[in-house]
């Protein structure tokens, strides 16, 4: 067997590549040991990849990279909002789910609905066309003697064999009525067992069509319309730290009610010493100031204050690539088409939280149409901003000694970001081969002077919004 060795920010892994989870595995909210050095511009998929070790032996390519990207990205909620739960030693597990028999036929997959529909309809008229090929010969009309007088009078007319009772219980219960079969008043049980077929296809029928409304009609596929950024960032506004997502709707008709909230699952260590590994921490998104109540005409930024309840006030970008924790968003509405509420999740990772940057305006007016544009090509896009390299708990003990416009003007060993600011005071950075720079050097703020002011030209042309 080939062995295969990754060393990871998370601590080393020795052994088989395996989908499944090992005793030496990292855990999502267990605590490892990281390498310091890494810094809050560089990527965390650059970080890991700067981290595997060139081995001697055979290289391993995509089988080795696939499980490897499975024990790394292990998470509760995915990003197309499924939950990644598996419920095992249930008792009486299918005893519960059949008392709540409707629920599980909406909830079980198509495939199984119709051929659970077409069981129970092929089921029923084969039960039934027994019954009547009973009642058929006790009473004796299947005799030949009998189906060739003219004086017999049987419970089923033109009822020869199995076939025609078949036939007869398919159309009784579908209430076809051809017109050469029917009962007559000779047999009471015939008419109490047509009574009876009949009741039965009317409640199946009834019941068939509610489960497919249902499943046509659940809120579920609503959400699939409703996106999520991939990214979260972390960066100073209004003088605070604060987390910014972006939550978008792509149908014109909205959700009505719209509100978002988000969780954080990490460990937690009580006081006595015991381990709650997946233990919810609330994430403030403005409820007392109705902040999480959404408007969602146009992708909608939603921002954070980390202030001391905050799960990531003591976090600072080292710190925010070493812990493991994942950020849950919850999104949910009334859909005004339907009147049901929808639910759409997303989580982020701590890879997937970006220090030092904000999201990309993406909304236009067109002079032309006088219409608003959104762009959903920017919907994901960032842009690294100026943003303090420590926590939001260390920024707020600095207070307010240190301010940005503090720098003396006449002084010749001015600081490279008073430079950038007298520059160029918008908050579009340059970007080296279109990726967002935060630290420059004087060469570069040369090579880009001429360019910068054009760009920053032709975008408010467009009246980003």
């Amino acid at each position: 067997m080939q062995t295969v060795v990754m060393e990871t920010g998370y601590g080393p892994m020795v052994g088989p590549p395996a989908s499944g989870l090992q005793s030496g595995e990292p855990d999502i909210l267990d605590n490892g040991k990281h390498d310091p050095k890494i810094g809050s511009q560089e990527s965390f998929t650059e970080f890991l990849a700067r981290s595997v070790p060139q081995s001697n032996g055979p290289v391993l390519h995509r089988r080795a990279d696939r499980h490897f990207s499975k024990r790394m990205r292990r998470r509760l909620v995915y990003k197309n909002g499924e939950v990644n739960i598996t419920q095992t030693n249930i008792r009486k597990r299918r005893r519960r789910f059949l008392a709540d028999i409707f629920t599980t036929l909406v909830d079980i997959k198509w495939r199984y609905n119709l051929l659970l529909f077409a069981m129970a309809f092929i089921l029923s008229w084969l039960i039934f066309a027994v019954i009547w090929w009973l009642i058929c010969f006790s009473h004796g009309d299947l005799d030949p003697d009998n189906m060739d007088s003219d004086k017999w009078v049987p419970c089923v007319r033109e009822m020869r064999s199995f076939t025609s009772a078949l036939l007869f219980s398919i159309e009784t219960q579908h209430t076809i009525g051809y017109g050469s079969r029917h009962t007559t008043e000779e047999c009471p049980e015939a008419i109490t067992v047509m009574m009876i077929q009949s009741c039965f296809g009317v409640i199946c029928q009834a019941m068939m069509t509610g489960i497919v409304f249902a499943k046509l009609s659940r809120p579920k596929k609503r959400a699939e319309t409703l996106m999520f950024s991939k990214n979260a960032c972390i960066c100073k506004q209004d003088g605070e730290m604060c987390l910014l997502f972006r939550v978008g709707d792509m149908r014109k008709s909205h959700i009505v009610e719209a509100h978002v909230r988000a969780v954080v699952i990490k460990k937690k260590i009580t006081k006595e010493g015991e381990i709650l590994p997946l233990y919810q921490y609330d994430v403030d998104l403005g409820y007392e100031d109705g902040q999480d109540r959404l408007f969602l005409v146009w992708p909608v930024i939603i921002v954070h204050k980390i202030d001391e309840d905050s799960p990531f006030w003591e976090m600072s970008p080292e710190d925010l690539h070493r812990e493991q924790f994942e950020l849950i968003i919850i999104l949910e509405g009334i859909v005004e088409s339907t009147g049901m509420t929808t639910q759409a999740r997303s989580s982020y990772l701590p890879g997937e939280i970006l220090w030092g940057h904000r999201f990309e305006r993406l909304v236009t007016f067109r002079k032309e149409n006088g219409q608003y544009q959104i762009d959903f090509s920017r919907f994901h896009n960032t842009m690294a901003v100026e943003t303090p390299q420590c926590s939001a708990k260390e920024l707020a003990d600095m207070g307010d000694t240190v301010q940005e416009n503090t720098y003396i003007e006449d002084d010749e060993n001015t600081s490279l970001g008073s430079t950038k600011q007298e520059r160029y005071p918008s908050p579009y950075v340059i970007k080296r081969h279109g990726v967002a720079q935060t630290d420059f050097d004087d060469d570069d703020l040369d090579s880009q002077d001429s360019s910068i002011p054009s760009r920053i030209a032709a975008e408010e042309s467009e009246t980003l919004l």
